[in-house]
């Protein structure tokens, strides 16, 4: 899962260099996404909000102050928009089917991230996938996958 997530965030960041977070930075786009993803439920679990900083900061590369302005950043993004096609529409000019569904793989691990799944959380995971174009079964089968990620996280943490 690790090296899958890695290869995602670089072929993001490639190119840019993580010093400036500009506007129109896919990643903001992603990280807007997940807080939408995390706030689903009415509820940010510090499991999740956790799990989104580890994964940016580590895939990203980024210091403290890089992390907290790319979470800025996202957040603001997240607050203004009025619906997810303002990401979604980025992110499909910026990464191809397969990161698309590398980033709805990353989207379920942060449903999964407090042990659990929301219908609204599920609910949101497949309006995204819909708009990134990808297919019914590939989000299922993503789903699946995090499921399968997250139980064996709880075995090795125990």
């Amino acid at each position: 899962m690790l090296e899958r997530l890695q290869a995602f965030f670089q072929n993001l960041t490639q190119g840019r260099g993580n010093d400036a977070i500009s506007p129109d930075d896919p990643r903001i786009a992603v990280a807007a996404l997940c807080f939408q993803v995390m706030e689903a439920d009415g509820v940010v679990h510090e499991a999740e909000r956790e799990k989104l900083e580890q994964l940016l900061r580590d895939e990203y590369r980024l210091d403290d102050a890089e992390l907290q302005a790319l979470l800025k950043a996202g957040q603001r993004a997240e607050s203004e928009a009025v619906d997810y096609y303002r990401f979604t529409s980025d992110i499909k000019r910026h990464l191809d089917e397969e990161q698309r569904l590398q980033l709805l793989g990353i989207l379920w691990d942060i449903v999964y991230a407090d042990g659990s799944r929301s219908e609204m959380e599920d609910h949101v995971v497949w309006r995204i996938a819909d708009l990134l174009g990808v297919s019914d079964r590939d989000r299922v089968s993503q789903r699946r996958e995090a499921v399968m990620r997250s139980t064996q996280g709880s075995k090795d943490a125990s």
